[in-house]
């Protein structure tokens, strides 16, 4: 079975096990490990969008917003999507092993820094069904363990899809509890889960700023948080306006439920009375609920903006609606997203290459994108493959969390007898 009906420390230690083989697994043993998943998610597709339907239908997701829904929801093209993903991971270079540094000390040891998996990793995560095959393929080919603990309401389909990566490893010749999947817990179990010192080696969270600030309560094991996207376009005074048209409207309509969604759009005054009107109303089309201030209000013509408050600044919404703001140059630009924004991904649309400069450097994100969508924070997009999520954090990683922020280094000293004096 891939949900466990053992307890939470249980599971930990038999993933620790595991890991331990999967570690020193060859890249051959891996791949075949993935292709293996692959074939079966293609193979099983009727069974995995079954599970999927008895999810959405389940009274557990009645209440979900319906850009939650859209998370939660399979369709044979997602199931392809991730059949394809794992293959992406399946054709990348294997990070173990990888040579980072070499150099011959004085004493004589030849010093090298090679980068070897992390052991277990353990992510928590809501809705999207996805991330248990993305999540999977990324530990498996970077040699480590994963436990994951999705939401409650995608529990048939997170089983079915952590059952087939099982079977995978298996096929494989790898220890199946290399995946394990614990179901949808509760709170209790949320913290077990944080407090397994000495099984897990790395927690990453997947969620709104509530399971950030519940898992911040109780963790004692080191955690990397996949926080949310309070993500902004900013459209300067010496923008393509059409361009700046097209990558307002991607970055919030594209796929509004998702954490690289653009929230805020902020508008040089400037331009702000010839472009506001057009791109207002493509975005009102869209079916987006537009909250402004005074000034974007103003040049909205025709369109209908509702008053924003302060909270409206710092909302992530997930979901079509947006807060319009003017500023009066670059400077006021980076002011605001620095002030409100979570560092996750943010635009500028100019043509001036000063700006972009500013802007650039000036924005402390993630992900910086000069004319162009906020859409692109993604590990797949970045060739990763795919990602766990994306850190907004410093240390150890920051950005998409892939194959290789899944790894951590050693030091491997040979010698030919040598002791310190």
């Amino acid at each position: 079975m891939a949900v466990t009906e053992t307890t939470v420390a249980e599971s930990c230690a038999a993933a620790k096990r595991a890991a331990r083989d999967i570690a020193t697994a060859n890249t051959e043993v891996k791949n075949v490990a993935l292709e293996a998943t692959a074939r079966l998610l293609e193979e099983r597709g009727e069974e995995i969008l079954e599970a999927n339907a008895g999810d959405l239908a389940d009274e557990r997701a009645a209440g979900l917003t319906e850009a939650l829904r859209d998370r939660l929801r399979l369709t044979p093209e997602r199931v392809a999507a991730m059949a394809e993903g794992v293959r992406v991971v399946e054709a990348l270079d294997d990070p173990v092993g990888e040579e980072l540094e070499r150099k011959k000390l004085a004493s004589g040891l030849d010093l090298r820094k090679v980068r070897v998996p992390l052991g277990v990793v353990a992510v928590v995560y809501e809705a999207r069904p996805n991330v248990t095959i993305d999540c999977a393929a990324l530990t498996i080919k970077s040699g480590n363990a994963i436990v994951l603990r999705g939401s409650s309401y995608a529990e048939r389909s997170n089983a079915a899809l952590a059952a087939i990566v099982r079977e995978a490893l298996a096929e494989a010749g790898l220890p199946e509890d290399a995946v394990i999947s614990l179901g949808g817990g509760g709170h209790e179990e949320l913290a077990e889960l944080a407090t397994q010192e000495g099984l897990v080696d790395l927690l990453i969270p997947r969620g709104g700023e509530g399971l950030k600030t519940a898992i911040k309560k109780v963790a004692t094991v080191p955690v990397m948080y996949a926080a949310a996207g309070n993500c902004h376009v900013y459209v300067d005074a010496d923008a393509d306006l059409e361009m700046a048209r097209r990558i307002a409207f991607n970055a919030k309509v594209q796929r509004p439920g998702v954490c690289n969604a653009a929230e805020t759009l902020l508008i040089n005054a400037a331009i702000v009375d010839r472009f506001a009107p057009a791109v207002l109303a493509d975005l009102r089309a869209a079916g987006v609920q537009l909250v402004g201030d005074e000034r974007a209000r103003a040049a909205a013509s025709e369109v209908e903006v509702g008053a924003a408050n302060e909270e409206d600044w710092d909302s992530e919404y997930l979901g079509l609606k947006m807060a319009v703001a003017v500023v009066d140059g670059v400077e006021e630009a980076i002011d605001h997203v620095n002030r409100h924004g979570t560092g996750h991904s943010e635009a500028i649309v100019t043509t001036s290459e000063a700006a972009a400069e500013s802007f650039v450097s000036g924005v402390d994100a993630a992900a910086v994108y000069v004319n162009a969508s906020t859409r692109f924070t993604d590990g797949f997009e970045y060739g990763m493959g795919a990602e766990i999520g994306n850190s907004t954090q410093k240390l150890h990683a920051r950005g998409p969390i892939g194959m290789r922020e899944l790894t951590t280094f050693k030091y491997v000293a040979r010698g030919d007898g040598q002791v310190r004096e």
